[in-house]
């Protein structure tokens, strides 16, 4: 007899609380994270692909390998508000709620962001981008005191650049407003009181009013994230596999068909059309499993170890592709690749290997400490003494 999935929406988000679903969210964040990494390093040292006349097969499976960037952004907005936004849904009410909320998400911004800002810095005075001297005030300047401030406030593409050219950035003014106005639309819609909900509503109209368009409409596509943090479908895995074979070939086509640069109103619809198949998966991975299978055991702990410093691998990989193009113009005279030579393909995979090892480092000297650092913000800051946390599934 044939059973149809049966849709439910849960009281609370069970994040961590199935094993399929976690492994699946931490194996896409460190997945997201290299993909983003693995196409920008080709951009940077190879030749674009429209360019040339005749590439080889070898570069056109790269080029296609490569080039779900656009996508893996995607997923990460759609993560982010599954467990950002189902997070903060979960203790929404709770006594200092809000103030647990904005302690989490500056802690896990500048814990990272401030070091590799730093560390950005650092590479454009020894690379020759950034010139020695005064502090320079100038907003256009990108090594700038105002657009390292700005970029650490989520001011970057809005009102300054991305620091030292770290293009990838851009996507984290858009995470800083998330972070703001979801807390201001949780309290417009159940936040107590007409004048603290008024309030609420009146900044929150004034952020989506003042933002970039794109920031603000694609603000959609993370709330749909924390909206499905609270869904679950009941179905078999006949269902299943129909919803993931529809997810990777809207992604397919829209990788070779759809807007896969800048954000634009084009890639929105495309990226909600992409987005609907992937959650409603996503919700369904409810089956029990052996948590204890080697087998499991065996794939959550590669996935977590990637998920783990997805972010610094993010923020990061862009300062490190100019500082090895830099050693590469020193010491062996050049900082491009050449697509018809098959020993460049080595270099290209030999640099990606340095770039994630690199981040893993970075990892370990900052990242890793966010929660010791959040947890001890919230001892000095709170009252009463606020309790440490011990995630299963991080929203971080």
């Amino acid at each position: 007899m044939v059973s149809f999935p049966s849709i439910h929406w849960q009281a609370r988000a069970p994040l961590g609380d199935n094993a399929v679903q976690s492994l699946l969210i931490s194996a896409l964040r460190g997945l997201a994270a290299l993909q983003v990494a693995a196409s920008h390093l080709r951009a940077e040292i190879y030749p674009g692909l429209r360019t040339l006349e005749e590439p080889t097969l070898a570069y056109l499976g790269l080029a296609f390998v490569t080039g779900f960037a656009h996508q893996a952004v995607v997923v990460f907005f759609l993560i982010s508000g599954w467990l950002v936004g189902g997070s903060l849904m979960n203790r929404f009410g709770k006594p200092q709620a809000l103030a647990h909320y904005a302690i989490d998400r500056f802690t896990r911004l500048w814990t990272v962001l401030l070091p590799t800002l730093l560390l950005t810095l650092g590479i454009g005075l020894l690379i020759g981008a950034a010139a020695p001297g005064p502090v320079n005030f100038d907003p256009a300047n990108e090594y700038s005191a105002a657009s390292f401030a700005g970029n650490l406030f989520g001011l970057q593409t809005q009102t300054v650049p991305d620091f030292g050219g770290n293009y990838p950035l851009w996507s984290l003014a858009h995470e800083t407003w998330y972070y703001i106005q979801f807390p201001l639309l949780l309290l417009v819609i159940a936040g107590g009181g007409v004048l603290r909900r008024a309030a609420a509503a009146a900044a929150l109209v004034l952020l989506l009013a003042t933002m970039r368009d794109m920031i603000s409409l694609y603000f959609a596509i993370w709330l749909l994230g924390a909206a499905f943090s609270r869904i679950r479908i009941d179905c078999g895995n006949v269902v299943r596999g129909v919803l993931l074979l529809l997810t990777l070939a809207l992604f397919v086509y829209y990788r070779l068909r759809g807007n896969n640069d800048d954000l634009v109103p084009g890639s929105f619809v495309q990226d909600i059309i992409c987005s609907i198949p992937f959650l409603l998966l996503l919700a369904s991975l409810q089956q029990q499993v052996d948590a204890r299978a080697p087998a499991y055991v065996r794939a959550n702990r590669v996935a977590v170890f990637f998920s783990e410093f997805s972010f610094s691998l993010y923020v990061l990989h862009i300062p490190v592709i100019e500082l090895m193009r830099y050693l590469g113009r020193q010491f062996l005279g050049r900082d491009r690749l050449d697509p018809a030579i098959a020993t460049d393909y080595l270099w290209y995979f030999f640099v990606v290997g340095a770039i994630v090892a690199i981040s893993y480092v970075f990892y370990l000297l900052f990242e890793r400490h966010t929660i010791r650092i959040r947890n001890a913000m919230k001892h000095w800051l709170l009252s009463p003494r606020a309790k440490p946390v011990h995630a299963v599934l991080s929203p971080d």
